[in-house]
Parts: structure tokens; C-alpha cells; sequence
């Protein structure tokens, strides 16, 4: 369990020094690839007529009577 946690340690440091060590331009290629990553999932449906944003609404409206 100690190798576990002194791992989850190094990798965490690891991670911050990469991320710090990003320019500017790194970062948004980076942020530019994931986000392309969206247009090859398929479009739910129900997506297109509504967020559901309102009926989580109503939900919520109704558990405050």
C-alpha cells in the first residue's frame, strides 16, 4: 500500500510539472485536440429539441411544494 501512495505522490508532481512546463500554444493545441474529439461522437437526438434544462426544472420546482 505505501509503494501505492509514494506512486499516487510521484505522479501527481509529475503531472504538475508537465502542466507547468506547457506554453501557451501547447495548451491550446491540446485543448483544441480533445475538443475535435466531440465531432466523431454520435448526436443524441433528444439533444436536438431540448437541453433539458426546463424539465430538470420542473423537477425541481416540484420538490419545493
Amino acid at each position: 500500500m505505501k509503494q501505492w501512495r509514494r506512486a499516487a505522490v510521484a505522479l501527481e508532481d509529475q503531472r504538475k510539472r508537465e502542466l507547468e512546463a506547457l506554453t501557451d500554444q501547447q495548451a491550446l493545441a491540446a485543448s483544441d485536440a480533445l475538443l475535435s474529439l466531440v465531432e466523431n461522437l454520435p448526436i443524441d437526438v433528444g439533444r436536438l429539441t431540448g437541453s433539458g434544462l426546463v424539465r430538470q426544472q420542473a423537477l425541481f420546482h416540484r420538490r419545493q411544494q
